[in-house]
C-alpha cells in the first residue's frame, strides 16, 4: 500500500516537501492556513547549493524565465560608499559550484514549486485548513485541522513556518524568540528609479548597527530592498501603520552615504507606502536530530530552524531539507520512524552551521569602532576569498550519517 505523507504549511518548504515527497513515491495531502497560495512581495537569493536541487527537480527552465541572476556581490561601508571588496558570480559561480547564483521573487519561487505539484498523481493540496493539532500513536499519525476535520497518515512533516503547531506539539518549547533586529523590505520596478540607483548586482552596505542589501529578480526588472536596523518591535504589528515607515527608517539611516539614501527616497517616491516592517524572529541553533524528527513526524524549514536572514539562506535551508527528506524516504527496507531519523540526522548539523554562521555575520555587518575598521580592512586585503562560501555552496548536507 502507498505510503501517505501528511503536510502542514504550504510556503515555500511546504510545496518543497509535497514535491519531494512525490518523487519519493508517496501519497501527499498538504493543508495550508491561507485561503489561497501566494506569497509576499520579498526577494530570495539562491546559492549554487539550492539552484543545483531545483535543477534536479527539473525546475531550471522555470528558473531561467523568473528568476535574474547577478554578476558580482559587492559589499559597501555604508557610511563612506567605499567599495570593499567584490565576489564575481554569474560564470565564475557556474565554474566553482557547478550552478549558477540566482535571485528571485519569493512569489516567483513558490509559484515554481507550486506548478511542479499541481496536477501530480497523489498530491492533494487543502487550503484554508490548517493543522491545529496531531498525535502519534507509533502506528499512524491523526491531524485535527482548524475545521475540526480529522485525518491519518503514515508521517506527518510540519512546514509551518517560524510560529510552527507541529513543533510546539513535538518538541513542547516555547514561541520563537524576538531578535532585536528590524527588517524593512520593498520592491520596486528599476524603469522607475533614476539610472544611477538601478543594479544588476547584489550589494551589501555594512553600518553601524544597520545594513541594506539590494539586488535584481524578475530577469532584472525588479529591484529586491531590504534594510535591517537594531531596535524594538511595535507592540502590535497586525495594526501597525507602515505608511511611516519610510520616515521611521531614514531617521534610522542618519549618517549613511548619499547614495544609500538616495535609494530609500527614491523607493518611498515610486509607490504608496512600499516599505514593509518584519521583525526578526530566530531560535537557538539546532541542537541534536531530535529537534527534527521525533517518531512519525519531522520538521523542515522555518519550523526546524528559523534563522536570521544574514547568510541569505532561509529558503535555500528549506529546499535542502526536502531533497534530504526525498533521499530518505525512499529507503523502503526501513520503516518510517528510522527514515525520519536519517534525515534529522543528515540535516541537523548543516542548518545548526548556519543557523550560527549567520549570528556571525549580523555581528559584522552591524559592526562599529574597532570592530567596524578591522571588517572593513580585512575586507579590502582578502576581498573574494573573505566573501565566498565553499562549504555552503558545493554541499547541501546529503552525506550519509550513521542511525
Amino acid at each position: 500500500m502507498q505510503e501517505q505523507i501528511l503536510i502542514a504549511g504550504g510556503g515555500i518548504g511546504g510545496l518543497a516537501a509535497a514535491l519531494a515527497a512525490s518523487l519519493a513515491g508517496t501519497e501527499v495531502r498538504l493543508y495550508e492556513r491561507a485561503p489561497a497560495f501566494g506569497e509576499i512581495g520579498a526577494g530570495v537569493q539562491l546559492g549554487p547549493n539550492v539552484v543545483r536541487r531545483l535543477q534536479a527537480w527539473g525546475l531550471q527552465k522555470g528558473l531561467q524565465a523568473t528568476a535574474a541572476f547577478p554578476q558580482a556581490l559587492v559589499s559597501r561601508n555604508a557610511i563612506s560608499g567605499e567599495a570593499l571588496a567584490r565576489l564575481d558570480l554569474g560564470a565564475d559561480a557556474v565554474a566553482r559550484y557547478g550552478a549558477a547564483y540566482a535571485t528571485i521573487h519569493r512569489a516567483d519561487l513558490h509559484q515554481l514549486l507550486l506548478d511542479a505539484v499541481q496536477g501530480r498523481d497523489g498530491v492533494h493540496l487543502n487550503l484554508d485548513n490548517p493543522v491545529d493539532y496531531h498525535e502519534d500513536n507509533g502506528e499512524v499519525v491523526t491531524i485535527t485541522t482548524k475545521k475540526g476535520k480529522k485525518i491519518e497518515g503514515d508521517a506527518l512533516v510540519g512546514a509551518d513556518g517560524v510560529w510552527s503547531r507541529t513543533r510546539l506539539r513535538m518538541l513542547h518549547d516555547q514561541p520563537p524568540r524576538q531578535t532585536g533586529h528590524l527588517a524593512y523590505r520593498a520592491m520596486v520596478r528599476q524603469a522607475d528609479l533614476p539610472p544611477a540607483l538601478r543594479t544588476q548586482e547584489i550589494t551589501a552596505w555594512m553600518g553601524p548597527r544597520f545594513h541594506a542589501v539590494q539586488y535584481p529578480v524578475r530577469a532584472g526588472e525588479l529591484q529586491n530592498l531590504v534594510i535591517i536596523t537594531e531596535g524594538a518591535p511595535p507592540d502590535d504589528l497586525e495594526t501597525w501603520d507602515h505608511a511611516a515607515n519610510a520616515a521611521d527608517l531614514q531617521r534610522s539611516l542618519a549618517g549613511a552615504h548619499r547614495q544609500l539614501l538616495d535609494l530609500v527616497q527614491a523607493v518611498a517616491a515610486v509607490g504608496s507606502s512600499p516599505w514593509r516592517l518584519w521583525p526578526l524572529v530566530e531560535r537557538a541553533p539546532v541542537a541534536g536530530p531530535h529537534e527534527m524528527a521525533q517518531g512519525l513526524v519531522a520538521l523542515l524549514g522555518d519550523a526546524a530552524h528559523p534563522m536570521r536572514p544574514y547568510l541569505a539562506q532561509g529558503a535555500a535551508m528549506a529546499i535542502e531539507d526536502a531533497a534530504e527528506l526525498q533521499r530518505a524516504l525512499t529507503m523502503h527496507d526501513l520503516e518510517l520512524p528510522l527514515r525520519l531519523r536519517r534525515y534529522a540526522l543528515n540535516r541537523w548539523e548543516r542548518n545548526a552551521r548556519v543557523q550560527a554562521r549567520a549570528i556571525r555575520n549580523g555581528d559584522i555587518f552591524h559592526a562599529r569602532g574597532l570592530v567596524a575598521l578591522g571588517r572593513d580592512t580585512a575586507l579590502r586585503a582578502l576581498g573574494s576569498r573573505l566573501m565566498d562560501v565553499p562549504w555552503l555552496y558545493r554541499g547541501d548536507g546529503s552525506s550519509a550519517t550513521v542511525l
